[in-house]
């Protein structure tokens, strides 16, 4: 197992190296001159070039990408070109927001899907299988901006059950802190779910007819017993592989969710950095994000050799 573990890791050294690459490329892809922002637009072409070469912009795109990097490895993102905050800091700042938000997304995402799932699989063409196709049609249907409006008119505006934007604390006042984060967590979370339970109904469907799922029930298992014991659990890949794409999903969709809830995450944020041109918070913000989903998708590949151990030994007979 440590082997397979190994190799993963080997194998994911060359995807972090080309999403730095990528990512340091945005400063010079985006339109814009960095330091003619850094300088004011009223500065003189002296003052412009004594600030880009502060910044090491007159030198090659190798050599600044060598420089980027290490300051990089030391932790150094840079400082924000208008605030001249540290970039490390307003991350620090606003981190904690979106994680809450896209780890209480992706656990209402699989608690909704799932089920709908294995439901929908275990009583094909049933009225409840009918109910569930048509809900997950529907859900991925309706934009996430749309659903969050609609959301915020309906519980928090006409209802008045819930507050309409921003965040709580969490640890200061957790009950109220789970108010503001419904219906951001269920706008993120309500199209991936129903993706993912359309994934889960095929997986769950498919597995249904193998042969050890026949020789169970011929055992006189029970059938809830065959569907979490045998049908389930190796249905999982899949589903973990989907699960894994859906986090880089949720830190997609966080962007547009936080601008709709005033949700002070990274999404506003980089929304921010991109209005105003600072292109070290975009690229600190970026380099982040491309971070985690590269660490999560990292854990899914190597949980696999956990769900099934062909995948584990397949390595070793090559």
């Amino acid at each position: 197992m440590i082997a397979f573990v190994l190799r993963r890791l080997i194998q994911a050294i060359p995807v972090v190296f080309l999403a730095s690459i990528g990512v340091f490329l945005l400063l010079h892809l985006l339109p814009g001159d960095p330091a003619q922002l850094m300088a004011g637009s009223d500065a003189p072409p002296a003052t412009v070039e004594a600030v880009r070469k502060d910044m090491g912009l007159d030198q090659p795109l190798p050599v600044q990408y060598a420089v980027w990097l290490g300051h990089i490895l030391r932790g150094d993102l840079g400082k924000s070109i208008f605030s001249k905050l540290p970039v490390s800091q307003l991350i620090g700042q606003r981190a904690p927001a979106t994680i809450e938000l896209a780890v209480a997304g992706e656990i209402l995402t699989i608690f909704i899907a799932l089920p709908l799932g294995i439901i929908a699989a275990t009583r094909q063409r049933t009225p409840a299988d009918w109910v569930i196709s048509a809900s997950t049609s529907l859900g991925l249907a309706v934009p996430n901006f749309w659903l969050g409006i609609l959301l915020i008119l309906l519980f928090a505006v006409t209802l008045g059950w819930l507050p309409p934007g921003q965040r709580g604390d969490l640890f200061k006042d957790p009950v109220s802190e789970l108010k503001f984060l419904i219906l951001p967590a269920f706008t993120l979370a309500l199209p991936q779910a129903m993706n993912l339970s359309r994934l889960t109904k095929a997986s769950v469907l498919e597995m249904l007819y193998e042969d050890h799922v026949r020789t169970a029930r011929a055992k006189g298992l029970a059938n809830a017993t065959v569907v979490t014991s045998h049908v389930l659990r190796n249905s999982l890949v899949p589903i973990v592989t989907a699960v894994s794409l859906d986090i880089g999903r949720l830190l997609g969709g966080a962007l547009v969710v936080e601008t709709i809830f005033a949700w002070p995450g990274l999404g506003t944020l980089m929304l921010t950095a991109v209005g105003n041109r600072d292109y070290t918070i975009v690229q600190a913000c970026l380099l982040l994000l491309v971070g985690v989903f590269i660490v999560v998708n990292l854990i899914a590949d190597v949980s696999y050799g956990f769900l099934d151990p062909r995948i584990r030994l397949a390595g070793r007979r090559r």
